[in-house]
């Protein structure tokens, strides 16, 4: 049985889109032809070629990953595994919104067949809502989590999504945005808390982004408080994977986020590549190794934060993103005429300005 946790810097290249890779991109629905399933195949394989040069350039393969899935990518994993690459495969059913497996009762063997360095799944989970759907799920992935504890050779990566019921949509009247801001990190947490309560302990939490430095560190002690109420026998078993604080211990340092480019190098002094501005979030060392880190190349954008958790957030999100970073970057411009007149002198850079890689 391997240890719990990964605390590893990691940055991972996801293209494990299934449905909404072939409708959205070629606009085909179930089910696909031999044809059209190898044509999604090699447009996946273009991704993978990118990621090897990207690794040519430079980028340290220790350090990074790919995420993509068993029907379009079979053959994508099998030569990352043989070059030594981190790999993680999806183990869910695409396209809805209930947890299951991909191959029902035969997802141990194409987990064993695959043989990732990360099973991983995207669970779409709010505290809140369906609680008969909660624990089907919840039934599901003690299953997956079991397996992958006690038989399994792959590590175990979970993706939580926490969409917003109705009634904490008109809580904000109708604004995502404010729900993203102000309800959905205590959810958040309330979801990995009952998740761990259910027995589910993955090595890697990986979570939507938080907009605010702010907002984080409030979360951050919320989970500990939640973490310091847990019964001793549940505290055992979720400390394999949750943070712990000393009690009245001042928050971690905060390091501020990269600017809003579209490969840019995060704080952790790891070069970074993305396709998208990342959010302003805080970004906290690792207990352990001093920055359990992920990051990614196309839809996602993981920054580091305490314990085994990385943030994301989706294409969707991108422009809205844009809006507010461009707000947020003419704020900062205003403070630093104020600085001036003050007298103030600016504070150097902590660190000095790393190469960037750039995917083509």
């Amino acid at each position: 049985m391997m240890p719990r946790g990964y605390d590893r810097p990691l940055y991972i290249q996801p293209f494990d889109h299934r449905a909404s890779f072939q409708s959205r991109v070629f606009g085909w629905k179930s089910p696909l032809s031999a044809a059209q399933t190898a044509e999604i195949a090699a447009a996946k394989r273009v991704i993978y070629d990118g990621f090897k040069a990207a690794l040519a350039a430079g980028v340290p393969k220790e350090k990074s990953g790919i995420l993509v899935d068993e029907q379009f990518g079979a053959a994508v994993l099998r030569d990352a595994s043989a070059e030594g690459i981190t790999t993680a495969c999806c183990a869910e059913k695409s396209g809805q919104d209930e947890f299951d497996f991909e191959y029902g009762e035969e997802f141990a063997e194409h987990i064993e067949k695959m043989h990732p360095t990360f099973c991983k799944v995207l669970v779409r989970y709010n505290p809140e809502g369906d609680a008969a759907l909660n624990r089907r799920q919840a039934a599901r992935l003690k299953r997956l989590s079991d397996y992958l504890a006690e038989q399994g050779r792959s590590r175990f990566m979970f993706e939580l999504l926490v969409p917003a019921e109705k009634s904490q949509l008109a809580a904000v009247k109708g604004d995502k945005a404010a729900y993203d801001r102000e309800l959905r990190p205590r959810l958040m947490l309330r979801s990995i808390t009952e998740l761990q309560a259910a027995g589910v302990e993955p090595d890697l939490w990986k979570i939507e982004g938080l907009d605010r430095a702010r907002i984080a560190r409030r979360s951050w002690r919320l989970r500990a408080a939640a973490a310091a109420t847990m019964s001793a026998a549940s505290f055992s078993a979720a400390a394999r994977t949750t943070p712990r604080f000393a009690p009245g211990s001042p928050p971690p340092p905060v390091c501020p986020a990269s600017s809003a480019l579209p490969w840019a190098a995060p704080s952790s002094g790891i070069p970074s590549w993305t396709g998208a501005p990342e959010r302003r979030r805080t970004v906290r060392p690792s207990p352990r190794s001093g920055a359990a880190t992920a990051s990614s190349c196309a839809y996602s954008t993981w920054r580091p934060i305490r314990g085994p958790l990385a943030q994301l957030s989706h294409d969707a999100d991108f422009q809205p993103m844009r809006s507010r970073q461009r707000k947020m970057n003419a704020e900062d411009t205003e403070v630093a005429p104020r600085t001036q007149r003050m007298g103030i002198a600016p504070r150097p850079s902590a660190q000095p300005p790393r190469p960037l890689v750039r995917l083509s």
